[in-house]
C-alpha cells in the first residue's frame, strides 16, 4: 500500500575535510629538496534539490540519516587529496526546511531549486602551502575541518491555487474528481481523505491547480483530528473554498455554523510561512443540491452567506449542476490573485564587506570560571580545529596566527594575567602571553618550537635518541643520565 509522508525529521552530516601532510622532497644528491606535502580534499556537501518527479517525503521517513563523503588526505610530491562527493537529496516541490525549534530556513519551490543543508569541511593545508621566509620547511600540516551536522525538519506544503475546506464527508473529494482528472478515494464515512490530492483544472484560458486536503473539525488548529496535517497544505493557496454539505443530518450543524467553525480554526492557525490566511479570497460551495432537502436548505442560507460578502455557488457532483459556473469563477479569482502578487525578481547576489572596525573575534569574561575568558570568532575557532596539538611547531604556528589577529592584545586590555584560563572553541588552556607574542621565532628542529619551553611532550629529537638507545643497550644508561 502506498504511503504519503509530508513531515519528517532528518539528520544531515557533511563530509570532513582531509588532513594536509607534512612531507619533504627526497631525491638522490638533493638532501634538502624542500617541503612537498599536499593539501587535504574538501568534504562533500549535503544538498537539497527540488525534483518534480518526487511527490512525498517517504524516502526520508525510512532513511532519516544522510552523510556526504569525506575528503581524502594530501600526499607527498605536492599531491592534493580528492574532494569528498556531494550528496544530493531529492525533495518535492513545496518543501519547507525548518529547524527543530520551528525557524524557517528555506522554502523550496521551483524545479531545480537547491539548498546546501550542510557545508563540507575545508581540507587542511600541507606543509608546502605553509612554507614562508620564516618557515622554509615546516614540520607540520593543518588538519581538515569537520563537516557541519544538523537536525532539520522537512514539511511538504501543497503547491495549489485553490484549497478545498470542509468538514469530513462534505464532498471535497467528489468535487475535485469531477473537475479534474484526479482520482481520490471516495467513500461514505468520515476522514476518507487522509492525504492531499492535487488536480489540474482548466477554466477558459486559465489553468490552475486544486488541492483536496483532509477534512477539518473544531479544534484542528490545536492538533485534533488530522489537525495540522490538514492546515499546512492550504498556506500557499490563492483562494480558499468552503465546501458545505447541505444534506447532513447531524444535530447542531447547518451551513452557517460549518463556515463559522472553519473560519475560527483558520484564525487560530499560525502559518509557518508568515502569510495571513484571513486575507485570502473565499468562495462558498453549497454541495449536494441534487437532494431536494439540500436544495431547499441552500436557497434558505444563500442570502445570509452573500450578506457576508462571500460568493456562493450551488453545485451537485452527482448531476454536475453548477460546476461550469464554479470553474470559471475560480479561474477569475486565481487570475486576480496572481495579478496582485508582486512580480518575482531574479535572485540578486548581495555582497556585505567586513566593517573596517571588525576585528573578526570577540573576547568576553567566562561566566563559569572566575578570571577566565572566552574568545569567539570564525577564524580563531577554525584555527583551533585545524591545529595538531601533538606537534609543537603547529602549536607555535597557531600562537603566531592568534597574535597577528590581535587576540593577545585584547586579552591584556581585558585584564588577563598569565595562567588564567582561556577558551577558544572546544580548547581550554592556561594563557601564557610570553609564549607566542613578542618573541621572534628561531629556527629549530622540525616539529619543535623553542618558545614552548614548558613542554612536557616528547619531541622528535628525543624520540630519535630513545630509538638509538634501544638499539644500543650499552649506551642506554648514558642516555638516562643525559635525561
Amino acid at each position: 500500500m502506498s504511503r504519503f509522508v509530508d513531515r519528517v525529521v532528518i539528520h544531515v552530516a557533511a563530509g570532513d575535510g582531509g588532513n594536509g601532510v607534512a612531507s619533504v622532497h627526497r631525491e638522490k644528491f638533493k638532501p634538502l629538496g624542500g617541503p612537498d606535502g599536499g593539501n587535504g580534499g574538501k568534504g562533500g556537501d549535503v544538498v537539497l534539490v527540488v525534483d518534480s518527479q518526487v511527490h512525498t517525503l517517504l524516502d526520508f521517513h525510512f532513511r532519516p540519516n544522510a552523510s556526504a563523503g569525506n575528503g581524502k588526505g594530501g600526499q607527498g610530491g605536492n599531491r592534493d587529496g580528492a574532494n569528498g562527493a556531494d550528496l544530493e537529496l531529492r525533495v518535492p516541490d513545496g518543501t519547507v526546511v525548518l529547524t527543530p525549534e520551528g525557524e524557517v530556513l528555506a522554502d523550496l519551490t521551483g524545479e531545480g531549486t537547491r539548498l546546501i543543508a550542510a557545508q563540507g569541511g575545508r581540507g587542511g593545508l600541507g606543509n608546502a602551502s605553509l612554507a614562508s621566509k620564516a618557515r622554509k620547511a615546516p614540520g607540520f600540516a593543518l588538519l581538515g575541518e569537520p563537516g557541519e551536522e544538523h537536525d532539520l525538519v522537512l514539511e511538504l506544503k501543497s503547491v495549489a491555487d485553490v484549497g478545498l475546506l470542509g468538514f469530513p464527508s462534505a464532498g471535497k473529494s467528489s468535487l475535485i474528481s469531477v473537475l479534474s482528472a484526479a482520482k481520490p478515494k471516495i467513500a461514505d464515512y468520515p476522514f476518507t481523505t487522509l492525504v492531499p490530492n492535487l488536480g489540474v483544472i482548466t477554466g477558459g484560458d486559465t489553468i490552475f491547480t486544486m488541492a483536496d486536503v483532509p477534512g477539518l473539525i473544531p479544534g484542528a488548529s490545536e492538533g485534533k483530528g488530522l489537525g495540522l496535517d490538514f492546515l499546512r497544505h492550504i498556506e500557499r493557496c490563492a483562494v480558499l473554498v468552503h465546501v458545505v454539505d447541505c444534506a447532513t443530518y447531524e444535530a447542531g450543524r447547518d451551513p452557517l455554523s460549518d463556515i463559522d467553525a472553519l473560519e475560527a480554526e483558520l484564525a487560530k492557525y499560525t502559518p509557518s510561512l508568515a502569510d495571513d490566511l484571513a486575507e485570502r479570497p473565499r468562495v462558498v460551495v453549497l454541495n449536494k443540491i441534487d437532494i431536494p432537502e439540500a436544495r431547499d436548505l441552500a436557497e434558505i442560507v444563500r442570502p445570509d452567506i452573500e450578506a457576508r460578502g462571500l460568493p456562493v455557488f450551488e453545485v451537485s457532483t452527482a448531476s454536475r449542476e453548477g460546476l461550469r459556473e464554479l470553474t470559471f469563477a475560480l479561474a477569475r479569482v486565481v487570475e486576480e490573485y496572481r495579478a496582485s502578487r508582486p512580480k518575482q525578481e531574479a535572485t540578486r547576489i548581495v555582497l556585505r564587506p567586513t566593517a573596517v572596525d571588525d576585528a573578526g573575534f570577540t573576547v568576553v569574561e567566562d561566566p563559569q570560571e572566575p578570571g577566565g575568558f572566552i574568545v569567539r570568532g570564525e577564524r580563531p575557532e577554525r584555527w583551533i580545529r585545524q591545529t595538531d596539538f601533538s606537534n609543537d611547531e603547529a602549536v607555535g604556528y597557531l600562537a603566531d596566527r592568534l597574535a597577528r589577529l590581535g587576540v593577545e592584545d585584547v586579552l591584556v586590555k581585558k585584564g588577563a594575567v598569565p595562567g588564567c584560563q582561556v577558551t577558544i572553541g572546544d580548547l581550554v588552556f592556561d594563557w601564557e602571553p610570553s609564549t607566542p607574542a613578542g618573541i621572534a621565532m628561531t629556527m629549530t628542529g622540525r616539529g619543535t618550537d623553542a618558545r614552548l619551553e614548558a613542554n612536557h611532550r616528547v619531541g622528535a629529537s628525543e624520540r630519535l635518541a630513545a630509538k638509538k638507545a634501544r638499539r644500543l643497550p650499552g649506551d642506554y644508561e648514558d642516555f638516562e643520565e643525559d635525561e
